[in-house]
């Protein structure tokens, strides 16, 4: 009776030291559920006070805990909680494995670990090792990302990158209702679009992932979600999304400054656009009127003769137009010119954003995307755009309504520049950075 007393005591310890664990990471994640947003700024100092409380919790029930794997494990695991690298944390976990190597939770806490440290061999071993003794979704979806930064040249970073899709795939396969796998593949999208050709259907995956995550409680207070979806609605210049993405981030991160920055960049890049389109980028009348003089019908170049040949090979017919003539959407069978006046400030020159006046004075930003660096266009260029694709832009900044016309070129050798055809040498498929800090 005695002895059975005893053990049933023993598993309750456990159970309590466990339950401890769990509850402390429920408090972090659960964090901004249980709180306003404008409790963000003091999560990091509360879930490290609330941390601190559980840690000395342990360590009293350590003598009770005759398993010490499982107690070094789990005081690993609470030291390893901060988004910072903690030396005490891989010791621990480290110790949890040398008592009993088959600890899945330990290897994927130790790899994590060393993640935060940017050591990223050892955390690709850690996570296969856990991966190997039991398919789990948290060792998979750490896998994915792992995968995304290894690699010794081009070929094989763009074979890891598809990699890591499938990879992230199965650990999604696992549990269909884990925001943090859906986002994680997301991520695995979003990077296979940027780094091997932008095939459109990858930034429309990712998409579909970011959504399914945020069915996840958990994963709609995540910033780095809300992050790398303003990034793709960046790229897409769906501009109200993007700033609102990015002010979310914001707001659940307050010391992150990256969403602040990108916001800010965003904010100027439209705001110089309308002003630019508005005021003919601000020139004088005599250097618009010479601007105007100096139009020809050899700056078509190849298109003066109404045919462009697409990348698809075929042979289309083209009609000059206007700019105020084009419609929203893609323009079939036209063809418009103008001469680039001024240049709209970005921070990356992705895409390459410049203001172009046609012929009748009137002015439109035309974003071209995938311009090699340091072949991008002049100013005083000419340029020629078959059938090009109008975007209508309306959003608000400031609680002040602004919108503007603007062209998208995502493949740079459709253009005429100069009266000359760019050739491939000045295309180069461009990347925008989105993130998981914890990658």
């Amino acid at each position: 009776m005695g002895d059975s007393g005893s053990n049933e005591n023993k598993d309750d310890v456990l159970h309590k030291a466990k339950d401890l664990v769990v509850k402390l990471y429920e408090y972090r994640d659960e964090y901004l559920l249980n709180n306003d947003i404008e409790k963000a700024i003091d999560k990091p100092n509360d879930v490290k006070e609330k941390a601190k409380e559980a840690l000395c919790e342990l360590d009293s029930l350590q003598l009770s805990i005759s398993e010490k794997a499982i107690f070094f494990g789990l005081r690993g695991k609470i030291l390893n909680i901060s988004q910072d690298y903690d030396s005490r944390a891989a010791e621990c976990l480290s110790k949890a494995l040398k008592l009993n190597p088959n600890l899945i939770d330990a290897w994927n806490e130790l790899g994590e670990s060393y993640w935060k440290n940017k050591d990223i061999d050892a955390a690709y071993n850690c996570f296969t090792q856990a991966n190997s003794k039991e398919k789990n979704k948290v060792s998979l979806r750490n896998l994915s990302m792992v995968q995304r930064q290894i690699g010794k040249d081009f070929e094989s970073k763009v074979k890891n990158i598809k990699e890591s899709v499938t990879t992230a795939k199965q650990a999604v396969s696992l549990d269909v209702t884990d925001g943090k796998s859906w986002f994680i593949l997301g991520n695995a999208y979003l990077s296979c679009f940027f780094s091997t050709g932008q095939n459109p259907s990858d930034i429309k995956q990712a998409m579909v992932a970011y959504s399914r995550a945020e069915k996840d409680k958990c994963s709609q207070v995540n910033p780095d979600l809300h992050y790398n979806k303003a990034v793709a609605f960046k790229y897409e210049e769906d501009f109200p999304n993007a700033m609102k993405g990015y002010e979310m981030a914001r707001k659940l991160d307050p010391e992150w400054d990256q969403p602040k920055e990108e916001l800010a960049d965003l904010k100027k890049r439209l705001k110089a656009s309308v002003e630019l389109t508005r005021n003919k980028a601000g020139l004088k009348p005599k250097r618009v009127q010479t601007l105007l003089n100096a139009f020809k019908d050899t700056d078509y170049g190849p298109y003066q003769t109404g045919v462009y040949t697409s990348p698809l090979n075929n042979k289309i017919e083209l009609t000059r137009t206007k700019f105020e003539e084009l419609n929203a959407g893609r323009n079939p069978n036209k063809v418009a010119c103008g001469k680039v006046v001024a240049m709209v400030p970005v921070k990356d020159s992705f895409p390459f954003p410049c203001i172009l006046m046609d012929a009748s004075s009137d002015c439109i930003v035309v974003s071209v995307f995938n311009l090699a660096n340091g072949k991008g266009l002049l100013l005083g260029d000419t340029v020629a755009i078959p059938e090009p694709f109008v975007q209508n832009n309306a959003f608000s900044i400031e609680n002040e309504e602004l919108s503007f016309k603007s062209i998208r070129v995502d493949n740079p050798i459709v253009l005429v520049v100069n009266r000359r055809k760019v050739g491939p040498e000045r295309l180069q498929y461009g990347q925008l950075s989105f993130i998981n800090k914890s990658e």
